[in-house]
């Protein structure tokens, strides 16, 4: 078992042509583009779940794409999590889902919401799929019942390389990193799994007192009476590993926003109050409040997380959105609510880049677009140019290193034809001939690169050509 950057730091950045156990990677391309693109799926026989709605979209889609290599990839891609991630049971009577992120076999909150979603408007004409979403929704409140601080989970208890960590580790604990989007994620599935499918049964009282949990969490990390329960360090030689002051991390003024001890990158954050996570938190707390009014009757909580939410709300208003000297109005990355801020992005989501995309600002407010022109820039420290590719990284893996996450969020955040594009463009030639995306690669170089098997970015490459194809611009796929 390992954490993503112990992976990277183990393996090795440059990755391009490593062969890695299992079907998935047996015939990984070395040298050149292939002249014929030769599906990279595991056979039939041996992918560890099937969606007949998954597999009719893949062939549909296929046909309407010109660019040979985009076809491919979208065919490789879009399905790896469920070829390659899912383990799907029941447990007492229910659907059970547990998902993998790829290469490190433990899930994150954040990771398998994200990894499910593009598949969310098919449950309808598939009820394997429409279980298999549902069991996901169950073994997530399942893990937020064990622990809400938590970013990662193993399957079952065991005795992890990081019990050692200096915070209230369980065994059933993959890393226990407290991060704000963890939780968001969790309500951003079963809330929009309700939705689509009008199943109201994964809202039982273990989802309820999920829910308080997440709403108590979110409150005490207001930290407005005291640091709260939650404290975090680890023995390493890595800064971002670990919180300074005893595991609290830096100080913060209470002033209405929710502490996030660490980024959904799995990096410490500077400033503990991360703005794009508590935009993230208010869609949440309203998503919740809906939930609780329309489903289950809690009039009363329903009120209290609305107010959360307009109080966090307001708290960004006044101390989240500041003024740029080049920018003008821009969100803030994090602040601590004394006055410091760090004015950056982080391509992991939720990104400042990313908040159009998860209904938290709209795409064409002007303090969104001031700053997703200075997170797209030279100005965001953590913005790369290189020969091969721009966009942005962070320091999860450091210097030069272009996320395609960022390029892929550029695309889904754009109304320009040519940007996306240029994007389209970008992702079909940084893929170091392997037919799938990755968490980082060089700027200068696409055959450098990091996570051969990571399956957020590829269903989330598969989700934005799908949305293209049925938003009639498949004239943005090339050829």
């Amino acid at each position: 078992m390992t954490s993503r950057r112990d992976f990277i730091k183990k393996s090795g950045i440059a990755l391009a042509g490593l062969s890695l156990s299992g079907p998935l990677y047996s015939t990984l391309a070395t040298e050149g583009i292939p002249k014929s693109y030769i599906s990279k799926r595991p056979p039939k026989g041996k992918r560890n779940f099937t969606s007949k709605a998954v597999e009719t979209t893949i062939k549909k889609t296929k046909r309407k794409i010109k660019d040979p290599k985009l076809a491919w990839m979208f065919e490789n891609c879009f399905p790896n999590t469920l070829d390659t991630t899912v383990d799907f049971s029941f447990s007492n009577g229910k659907p059970d889902t547990f998902v993998i992120t790829g290469d490190i076999h433990a899930m994150w909150l954040r990771d398998s919401t994200a990894q499910v979603w593009p598949y969310l408007p098919l449950i309808k004409e598939d009820k394997a799929l429409k279980q298999l979403v549902a069991g996901l929704v169950n073994r997530q409140t399942h893990c937020v019942l064990i622990d809400p601080y938590a970013n990662a989970f193993n399957k079952q208890p065991e005795q992890g390389e990081w019990m050692s960590d200096i915070t209230d580790m369980k065994p059933e604990l993959h890393e226990r990193k407290w991060e704000i989007d963890s939780l968001c994620y969790t309500v951003r599935l079963a809330y929009h799994y309700w939705k689509i499918s009008e199943d109201e049964s994964v809202f039982d009282k273990h989802w309820q007192n999920a829910a308080r949990g997440i709403y108590q969490t979110f409150t005490e990390q207001q930290r407005k009476d005291s640091l709260g329960a939650y404290s975090f360090q680890r023995e390493t030689a890595r800064q971002l590993d670990t919180l300074s002051n005893n595991g609290y991390g830096r100080p913060l003024k209470p002033v209405g926003l929710i502490n996030s001890s660490f980024r959904p990158s799995d990096d410490a954050t500077t400033y503990g109050f991360l703005i794009p996570s508590n935009l993230f938190a208010i869609v949440s707390l309203k998503q919740i409040a809906e939930i609780s009014e329309s489903v289950t009757g809690d009039i009363k909580f329903a009120n209290q997380c609305r107010e959360l939410a307009n109080e966090v709300e307001q708290a960004v208003k006044n101390y989240g959105i500041l003024n740029h000297p080049k920018y003008g109005p821009v969100y803030a990355y994090e602040v601590d609510g004394f006055g410091n801020a760090t004015f950056m992005d982080d391509a992991n989501i939720p990104s400042l880049l990313s908040l159009p995309y998860l209904g938290a600002v709209k795409k064409h407010d002007t303090v969104y677009q001031n700053t997703r022109k200075l997170v797209w820039s030279e100005d965001n420290p953590y913005f790369f140019k290189g020969k091969a590719a721009e966009g942005i990284g962070g320091p999860h893996v450091g210097y030069d290193m272009v996320w395609p996450m960022s390029i892929i969020m550029r695309a889904m955040t754009s109304d320009s034809d040519e940007e996306i594009k240029w994007c389209i463009k970008t992702l079909r030639d940084t893929d170091a001939n392997t037919g799938f995306m990755h968490e980082s690669f060089h700027k200068d170089d696409p055959f450098n690169f990091s996570r051969s098997w990571f399956a957020w970015a590829n269903t989330l490459f598969g989700e934005l050509i799908l949305k293209l194809v049925n938003s009639g611009k498949i004239h943005l796929l090339g050829a």
